[in-house]
Formats: C-alpha cells, sequence, structure tokens
C-alpha cells in the first residue's frame, strides 16, 4: 500500500484492515455455492461442515471490524470523513452477516432446492457472489485513491469497477424476479411453509448483492466529498 503522511501520521491506516474486512466478507459469502451443493445433495455432514465454516468466517470478519472501529484515528487529519469509512465498514459487514444468515436458515430446515428450480437458483447464488467479489475488486483500490487525493485515471478505473457491480447487482435482481416466478407455477405442489421459507431465503440471497452494491454506493460518496 502506498505511504500516504496522512495515513500514518495519527495512528496506523485504517485502509489496510478494512479491505481485509471486506476479503473475508467476500470470502464468507463465496462458500454459500459450495454450501447449498452439499444441501442439494443431501449431504448434511459436509453441509454443516460449511454451515460453520461460514459462521466462523464471519465471526472473522467481525473481529476485523471492532479492531477498524478500536483504531480508527479519530484527528481530523483523516484524509476522509472518519463517519464515513465507519459507514463502509458498517455496509460492509452486512454482506457476511447475509450470508451468515443464509446459511444457518437453509441447515437449520435441511432446505432441498426444488429439482426443476435448482440450476436457477445456483446462478442467482453464483452472480450474488459475483457482487461481493466485485465489491472487493473495488475496495482493493482505495488506498490509491487515497493516495491520488480521488484525482486522475485511478477514480476513472473505480468508477468503472462500481458500474461494473451495479450490472451485476442489476442481474440479480432479474434473476431474481424470474426465481420467484418460476417458484409460483411449482409452489402449489410443495409444502406451504417450505414455500415460504424458499421465497425468504431468495430475498436474502438477493441481500447479498444489494448489500455488496452499497459498498459500491458507499466508495462513489467518499469520491464525491
Amino acid at each position: 500500500m502506498p505511504n500516504n503522511p496522512f495515513l500514518t501520521l495519527f495512528g496506523r491506516s485504517p485502509i489496510g484492515p478494512m479491505q481485509q474486512h471486506i476479503a473475508k466478507a467476500h470470502e464468507c459469502a463465496a462458500q454459500l455455492l459450495p454450501f447449498i451443493e452439499a444441501l442439494q445433495a443431501e449431504d448434511w455432514a459436509e453441509a454443516a461442515r460449511l454451515q460453520q465454516q461460514i459462521a466462523q468466517l464471519e465471526r472473522d470478519a467481525d473481529k476485523l471490524k471492532k479492531d477498524v472501529r478500536v483504531h480508527l484515528p479519530k484527528s481530523l487529519f483523516l484524509p476522509v470523513p472518519r463517519s464515513d469509512l465507519l459507514e463502509l465498514l458498517s455496509v460492509q459487514d452486512k454482506v457476511a452477516n447475509r450470508a451468515k444468515d443464509i446459511a444457518g436458515l437453509m441447515l437449520g430446515r435441511r432446505m432441498v432446492i426444488p429439482e426443476p428450480l435448482f440450476p436457477a437458483f445456483k446462478a442467482f447464488v453464483s452472480r450474488s457472489i459475483d457482487a461481493a467479489a466485485q465489491a472487493l475488486t473495488a475496495m482493493n483500490e482505495l488506498d490509491e485513491l487515497l493516495e491520488t487525493g480521488f484525482a486522475g485515471r485511478e477514480v476513472t478505473l473505480v468508477e468503472r469497477l462500481i458500474e461494473e457491480l451495479d450490472r451485476i447487482e442489476h442481474d440479480t435482481d432479474n434473476m431474481q424476479i424470474s426465481l420467484r416466478s418460476e417458484l409460483y407455477l411449482l409452489e402449489k405442489g410443495l409444502p406451504a411453509v417450505d414455500v415460504m421459507f424458499l421465497y425468504q431465503i431468495i430475498e436474502w440471497i438477493g441481500d447479498v448483492a444489494d448489500r455488496a452494491q452499497r459498498v459500491g454506493n458507499r466508495l462513489e460518496l467518499l469520491m464525491a466529498r
């Protein structure tokens, strides 16, 4: 990471730990793909192992979040408002939180997706994970943004990364609508309580992409300051 005196003069830089945090949040979300495959195969032992791994990754992210909050300089010499960095951190954290929620509910109910729905469901999960990966890519440019004073080619690069993140999130919106429509056609042949929880899980997987997009939105606000 480039050396910026403003980032080190009044305490250690918060940017590296914040990038580690979004990396952990992405890793948490990425485990959802093998997790749902284990559920679909009714491999409950593997699903339980992966759910525990997701929960541990979320705890790791939580520790990083608390560490950043404790060590974030309170000095007026931060290159961006402290409140903006804290808000960005909070938005990042919600990606990991939602991934943990999804794994906990699906394992708790031993949810198996109706077979006709599973290919589209798996693609939806994968695209939502893409959003978390794109948020990570954009966040990894934050140190360079600070080094260049939020100007020049680095801003253009990050703007393009955020535009791609918006496109990915738009894809997940369309996939979510399609999945709901497919589930509606199947729901009369399924237990009502299973249908209710399936709709919930579809919404939560969409949340992963929505929350990743909000990371991009917060970066845009930083650049606009």
